[in-house]
């Protein structure tokens, strides 16, 4: 009895009807940043610990944080710390009540992902 009384119901949009707003990308890099984080921690960490461990830990660590992929993941933190700070900041007014009005909301979202890639780039320029 029950299947013959239901309600056929539409599936949730499908990515060929959706379409993707700046705030929920915003939102998703946000956590990606956030766990990409992660990354670049445990491999400054591990630059760390061999430093204390002794020279032959060490050159073999800094083989890796000098080399192509080490440079890689340190430029992507940086730009993930600046994405993830400007992103936190935009939460920060979302929070106070302002910025809410979907224009504001557009203008916030260009502003954190135009700003991280500044504010890498400056800080690169400087280092």
């Amino acid at each position: 009895m029950a299947e013959s009384n239901r309600v056929i119901r539409p599936l949730s949009p499908h990515l060929q009807v959706y379409r993707p707003q700046l705030t929920s990308i915003t939102s998703i890099l946000t956590r990606i940043t956030g766990n990409g984080l992660i990354v670049g921690t445990m491999l400054f960490v591990w630059w760390l610990a061999a430093a204390a461990a002794g020279p032959e830990q060490f050159a073999t660590a800094n083989s890796v944080v000098t080399s192509w992929f080490g440079d890689l993941v340190l430029f992507l933190s940086l730009w993930a710390v600046a994405y993830h700070y400007l992103a936190g900041l935009r939460h920060l007014i979302w929070d106070s009540g302002h910025g809410l009005d979907i224009p504001t909301a557009e203008k916030l979202g260009w502003g954190v992902v135009i700003g991280s890639v500044v504010l890498t780039v400056l800080v690169v320029i400087v280092i």
